[in-house]
């Protein structure tokens, strides 16, 4: 049997409690999982500002999948996704899609990837810390 944890914080800021935890499936109210909402939300289906879970969504999205400003997830969606299948503005991943976008398998406008380094992406990844060194590389170079 899943093990099933609720809990949310007194606390309230914006309606929503500082902390709500939400996990497993609470048979007597027929849920099959835990959906936590709140400002900092952990759970199977996570909504907050931070959200962590199976599904996160929220500014800062870690999880399984995420949807955020920020997010790191095995596929993650946002501004700037670190992911194993990442898709957003900045994407950095095995599979990166975006206007810049750093990956094994990368397709964006400004690109590193093993067939093609876009000198305008490296320093855009040099400038957040993602890429620090020259990359050796016989992709060519634009």
């Amino acid at each position: 049997m899943p093990r099933t944890v609720r809990f949310m914080s007194k606390a309230k800021l914006f309606g929503l409690p500082l902390l709500a935890i939400s996990q497993g499936p609470k048979l007597s109210l027929n849920e099959k999982r835990g959906d936590a909402r709140g400002i900092i939300a952990i759970g199977d289906v996570a909504t907050g500002v931070i959200a962590i879970g199976g599904i996160a969504r929220g500014l800062i999205a870690v999880g399984g999948v995420g949807f955020g400003l920020f997010t790191v997830a095995g596929v993650g969606v946002g501004a700037l996704a670190i992911a194993g299948v990442a898709v957003a503005q900045t994407a950095f991943g095995g599979v990166a899609v975006g206007q810049y976008a750093k990956g094994g398998v990368a397709v964006g406008v400004r690109v590193i990837s093993s067939k093609r380094v876009d000198q305008e992406a490296v320093e855009w990844f040099r400038r957040l810390k993602l890429h620090s060194r020259e990359v050796a590389s016989s992709a060519p170079t634009k």
